[in-house]
């Protein structure tokens, strides 16, 4: 029995634009007509997109909300994931991977406090029956922190876990290859020039202990629960490369052009910050992933730190940099969700999850109207 009606809406598909309606039934797209649909009871989405429901497969989000200002942890988690929630759900996300940072070189360092908290709170069945997007775990294992796998084992076994990515911020490479880049990134510590080249001698010692090592080690773990890998920050060909032995098919937040393409020749994925296709480039220094997408580099798109970046990245590589909607939107949806093995959404297409946004441009800004997921308004 139809649930839902929706008419008059301008759908993006996986390969096409049409004006028409969908029906829901039983949470899934049933039904994708073209033309407007001439049932009173249908939706009538006055002409505005009827967008899948995004995937966002890395994102900090949450951390704002533990830790609104420095210093500051919020005194519920269940209300910071809450918060957090609804902030996701408004910009279309109905699919959420919430990054963890497994390893921050600090017993002291508030990201490790939040760990075992955002954990438990994501994995508690209360909370998730109220909250709007499905949340999913993404595990971002520091290797060369000496304490990465005291952290990681105990909860790589978790149901929500989903996805592990091997980092290394190490001073010196990958993302970090301009030292001065590292230093304003860490302003707030107020380092002398001793204290940092001291710090920077040992992050590179550490490296050298442990990163070879912990690698391993979160990589047999990761195979062992089935868990999807992701490669982060490549910056060279060796680092791709690298990646493709161990079977790792993502590459996440590659810093340069050379690696991208390298990258997609050897058949990873690449996925890039929304918010480097918003600003114009990286904000670190990094490769524009405008450029990506134009060479045909760029699989997938990640909100990284503002969730709000997804759905305006999407239109303006719709707009301004001559890639077909569809394609922009299967970055956010049809892309990730494939990446991490969800073959049941992303797409709107009859069997699949009835998860999808309305969309307005107001004056040339998307503007989220509402969002459904398997059917059901969340937003």
């Amino acid at each position: 029995m139809t649930e839902l009606l929706v008419s008059n809406a301008v759908v993006v598909t996986r390969d096409s634009v049409i004006n028409g309606s969908i029906a829901v039934s039983g949470g899934l797209i049933a039904e994708i007509g073209e033309g407007a649909s001439q049932l009173r009871e249908a939706l009538d989405f006055e002409g505005d997109y009827l967008i899948p429901g995004f995937v966002e497969v890395h994102t900090d989000n949450l951390e704002k909300h533990l830790q609104p200002r420095p210093g500051v942890m919020w005194p519920s988690a269940n209300a910071a994931v809450l918060s957090h929630d609804v902030q996701i759900a408004g910009a279309g996300i109905t699919t959420v991977f919430d990054a963890v940072s497994v390893g921050e070189y600090s017993a002291a360092s508030a990201r490790r406090q939040m760990i075992v908290t955002t954990v438990e709170t994501v994995s508690n069945p209360r909370i998730r029956e109220v909250l709007k997007a499905e949340h999913l775990l993404h595990l971002r294992c520091e290797l060369a922190d000496p304490a990465v796998m005291d952290i990681y084992q105990p909860i790589a076994g978790n149901p929500f876990v989903k996805l592990v990515s091997l980092m290394d911020h190490t001073p010196g490479q990958r993302q970090w290859a301009d030292l001065e880049k590292w230093r304003q990134f860490n302003r707030d510590k107020k380092w002398t020039d001793m204290e940092f080249e001291a710090m920077v001698a040992k992050r590179k010692a550490d490296q050298a202990k442990h990163a070879e090592i912990h690698r391993r080690s979160v990589i047999a773990l990761a195979r062992h629960y089935g868990t999807v890998m992701a490669s982060h920050d490549d910056t060279t060909r060796e680092h791709v490369e690298e990646a493709v032995a161990e079977g790792i098919a993502i590459s996440e937040f590659p810093t340069t052009l050379g690696a991208a393409g390298h990258a997609a020749k050897r058949g990873m994925k690449v996925v890039m910050g929304a918010p480097n296709v918003v600003r114009g480039g990286s904000h670190s220094g990094n490769v524009s992933a405008i450029e990506l997408a134009q060479r045909g580099f760029l699989d997938g798109l990640s909100s990284d730190y503002v969730p709000a970046s997804l759905m305006q990245a999407v239109f303006l590589l719709a707009g301004n940099d001559g890639i077909a909607l569809p394609k922009a939107v299967a970055m956010v949806s049809a892309n990730p969700a494939e990446m991490v093995g969800l073959t049941d959404r992303g797409v709107i297409e009859a069997g699949k999850r009835a998860d999808f946004s309305r969309v307005r441009l107001v004056e040339g800004m998307p503007v989220v109207l509402g969002v459904w997921r398997e059917g059901q308004r969340i937003c």
